[in-house]
């Protein structure tokens, strides 16, 4: 959960601390007070786009904090740890982030330095928010699908991991075969230059490397009578002339004379000398047979020389026409050859590609076909779980549908796939379209959300479905802005109590201008805005009971400073606090009382 939140110069806010509770959260103020920073900085938090306009007037940067507990063993902890996060003594992690008005954003988990997206990743095990901005989303048809398929869970996933790994083999066969088809003429040529290039490359056979060994061979055969004499020579300066001629008696001679004298010495500091004289005959002897096996190897055949030529030509014929060495033209025939792989453009090759093409349609279908039937079957437990919603907020007679169904493919669609019999729209999230539909009233026609719904009934409607799509969020923590725009009367107090239901599972925070929504919270956080040194600041307060009655009477009707505007409040603090006393012990809501006329 998010113990505690701190910002610093975003937007009106100079310097705050929200201190959350493990529940309920909610969070109230004057309008342009700065209540919206407080998501903007969990926002940020949770990776979001950045932007410099957000820094407070006459600042530098601004600075969200967070500390996070509760983390041990959990997918979040797992993104910290691979990030190199260390958490505090008491096991919390912190996570800070920070945007400069040059527009710079630096974020850190644990006090290391991440990328951003770490953040994002964090938060996606950690943080879901609700707002508005999420009702116009859900508007989409896209985005409902996505709906149905967050509130299947693991049946939808799995199905919808498969035919996505199946439609991209699909398509990258059906591209293959069509791309073979289309450039039969075009690859032929060019698989023929290919051919004839791996075949002339083969008849010479290069071997790694043979290019540099041979122009060391040519040099060596070329300058043969030079490098004799002078290995001759310093074989005769090491082991004496071949002949035995006492004159010469080389390098080897001289040391063996010193060998013997000093071995027939009496002192024994010469003698101790002479074992060294022993290790540097050993060496010169190694030289010596060196020496005499380079001369042994020494070729000096011109026609030797002129097969190392010609040899060189073949190579430099090669080298000229692929690569700039004897290892390059190597590796441009391996290339070669799996291009040539990849180019067969006769009767068989595109056959197989055809029947590979063919089925894995099938199997694309099968797959696309058990994925709708999840998605219906969803559809139908997510629509009853809204309708039942719906008729706590005030829109008893109201009813959710939604349609699940096929979509069409149009004439030429490249991925137009046959499912049933029907050629369909294989798109990336399978071949269904999702539309939600409200029945407004017993007898009403379904009509689409945005159509069949007032400002305020598109509120209850959102706000049903978050209700009900949060009960299968794996999330811990819940975040709704204003999500109870366009409601009042009973209906809010009816979202008060859904809201206080969810914090029993889930930590929720929660930012309103409703008193019937705040009445129910578990701790109450106040923006004020006020001037100070000439300059508007905005700072986060916790509310005591009796600064939370005057709140709540001045969200009522701004009548926080009327005896009845207070006997309001308190009386709708009592009705909150009975109805969680009442879960906590039963599990089940107070019945509702109404007052006599």
């Amino acid at each position: 959960m998010l113990a505690e939140m701190r910002i610093q110069d975003l937007g009106v806010i100079d310097e705050a601390t929200l201190e959350l509770h493990p529940g309920f959260t909610v969070v109230t103020g004057e309008t342009g007070a700065g209540k919206t920073m407080v998501v903007t900085g969990l926002h940020l938090l949770s990776g979001g786009r950045g932007e410099a306009s957000r820094v407070r007037s006459g600042k530098s940067k601004a600075v969200v904090e967070g500390r996070f507990e509760g983390l041990t063993g959990s997918p979040a902890a797992t993104v910290a740890g691979n990030a190199g996060a260390e958490p505090e003594d008491d096991g919390s992690l912190i996570a800070l982030r920070s945007i400069s008005t040059d527009g710079r954003s630096r974020a850190h988990l644990g006090g290391r330095s991440v990328p951003v997206g770490v953040l994002g990743e964090l938060a996606e095990q950690l943080i879901a928010v609700h707002g508005q901005n999420d009702q116009l989303r859900l508007l989409r048809s896209a985005e409902q699908r996505a709906v149905i398929d967050r509130f299947a869970g693991e049946d939808v996933h799995e199905a919808l991991s498969a035919y996505q790994r199946v439609r991209d083999e699909w398509i990258s066969v059906s591209t293959e075969l069509a791309d073979r088809t289309n450039r039969a003429k075009e690859l032929a040529r060019e698989s023929e230059v290919l051919r004839l290039g791996v075949e002339e490359i083969t008849a010479v056979d290069p071997q790694p490397g043979e290019d540099t060994e041979l122009v060391e061979r040519a040099r060596r055969l070329a300058d043969a009578d030079q490098l004799r004499e002078g290995a001759t020579g310093a074989s005769y300066a090491v082991s004496g002339s071949p002949d035995g001629d006492p004159d010469v008696p080389g390098a080897l001679g001289l040391i063996g004379e010193a060998q013997r004298r000093l071995a027939a010495s009496e002192d024994p500091r010469l003698r101790e000398l002479e074992p060294r004289l022993a290790e540097a005959a050993v060496l010169l002897t190694d030289v010596g047979a060196e020496l005499t096996a380079y001369l042994d190897d020494l070729d000096a055949d011109p026609a030797v020389l002129e097969q190392v030529l010609a040899r060189q030509a073949e190579l430099k014929a090669l080298t000229r026409k692929y690569a700039a060495d004897v290892d390059g033209v190597l590796a441009w025939a391996r290339d070669a050859v799996d291009r040539l792989a990849g180019m067969d453009t006769s009767e068989e090759a595109l056959a197989e590609l055809a029947a590979r093409r063919s089925a894995l349609a099938v199997e694309l279908a099968d797959i696309s076909t058990g994925l709708t039937a999840s998605r219906t079957e969803a559809a139908e437990a997510l629509a009853k779980a809204v309708t039942d919603e719906l008729g706590g907020l005030a829109m008893g007679q109201s009813s959710l549908q939604i349609s699940v169904r096929p979509r069409p493919a149009e004439a030429n669609d490249p991925l137009a796939l046959e499912v049933n019999g029907t050629l369909l729209h294989a798109g990336t999230g399978g071949v269904d379209e999702v539309e939600i539909l409200l029945v407004a009233h017993d007898g009403a026609h379904p009509l689409p959300i945005h159509k069949g719904a007032s400002g305020g009934e598109l509120s209850r409607v959102m706000l049903a479905i978050e209700v009900v799509l949060a009960h299968s969020d794996p999330v811990p923590t819940l975040v709704f802005d204003e999500v109870d725009a366009g409601v009042g009367g009973r209906a809010a107090v009816e979202i008060g109590r859904r809201l206080a239901r969810l914090a029993r599972s889930h930590q929720v925070i929660v930012v309103t201008h409703l008193a019937q929504v705040a009445a129910f919270a578990d701790r109450h956080l106040i923006v004020d805005k006020g001037m100070r040194g000439g300059v508007t600041r905005s700072d986060v307060r916790t509310l005591d009971e009796g600064d939370r009655v005057v709140e709540l009477a001045r969200m009522l009707a701004g009548m926080e400073s009327t005896e009845t505007g207070r006997a309001h409040a308190e009386e709708l603090l009592a009705l909150a606090e009975g109805e969680k006393h009442d879960w906590e012990l039963t599990g089940k809501p107070r019945p509702s009382r109404r007052k006599r006329t």
